[in-house]
């Protein structure tokens, strides 16, 4: 048998692969305590990765109803706290040196899905505009944040799972744990997903493959090594 990466990892990725399965569901009244200290933050739910353009994924299409279920359901307990951190970048976004040109500030790429704004609600969420992957760099989270010093119950959802839902649920808690705060950060796995791109795929048209299954539980996994509670489910 070669020793390659595959075969060394084989039991690790067995093990991984359980992990997931294995996710605990947990209830929503479990996690939403106080509705008035909880937020429910998405992250990237918006036209550009959920319904059409160059970086859209039917994988990530594929959460649009469960993030729409889990909104409709923390609404219904009370909670208000509700932000949505959107990729609406500029023109010439530095960015679009790794990734191809989307979600361009002002198309319709970079809108909201149809399906949260027609929650009754949507005109109450608090909308942050963002050109980076990084939900905690230059769109008003921090200062969100510092202005309701009491919301201490973090529920993140949205795509990527390994690039914008990981930078989020990560600053989270890594800010938290810097500023020495006792702050909850929940991942549902059902209310998040990222993309695939073949590796046949990724060779006949240029850039790097990209493994939609194995890096969205080795992503969750990292996350919950690092503190976030990582479920199945809020149901």
């Amino acid at each position: 048998m070669p020793d390659n990466l595959l075969n060394r990892s084989a039991e690790f990725v067995n093990f991984l692969d359980n992990w997931l399965d294995g996710l605990p569901a947990h209830s929503l009244e479990s996690v939403v305590q106080d509705p008035a200290r909880t937020a429910l933050v998405s992250v990237d739910m918006i036209n550009g990765f959920c319904a059409h353009g160059a970086l859209y994924s039917p994988r990530v299409e594929g959460i649009v109803g469960p993030v729409v279920r889990l909104m409709q359901a923390a609404w219904a307990r009370g909670v208000r706290h509700i932000l949505l951190l959107q990729d609406t970048h500029e023109e010439n976004a530095v960015e679009f040196g790794q990734w191809p040109a989307h979600c361009v500030r002002g198309t319709a790429e970079a809108e909201t899905i149809d399906e949260i704004k027609a929650l009754p609600f949507y005109a109450q969420m608090v909308r942050m505009p963002k050109n980076s992957i990084h939900s905690g760099l230059h769109t008003g989270l921090n200062e969100w944040m510092a202005a309701h010093p009491e919301v201490d119950t973090f529920i993140v959802v949205g795509d990527c799972t390994d690039l914008c839902t990981y930078q989020l649920a990560m600053h989270l808690r890594l800010d938290a744990n810097a500023r020495q705060l006792q702050r909850r950060v929940v991942t549902p796995a059902a209310a998040v997903q990222t993309y695939d791109r073949g590796v046949a795929t990724a060779a006949a048209q240029g850039g790097l493959p990209h493994d939609g299954d194995l890096i969205h539980a080795m992503f969750l996994y990292h996350m919950a090594l690092n503190g976030v509670e990582v479920v199945a489910r809020l149901g």
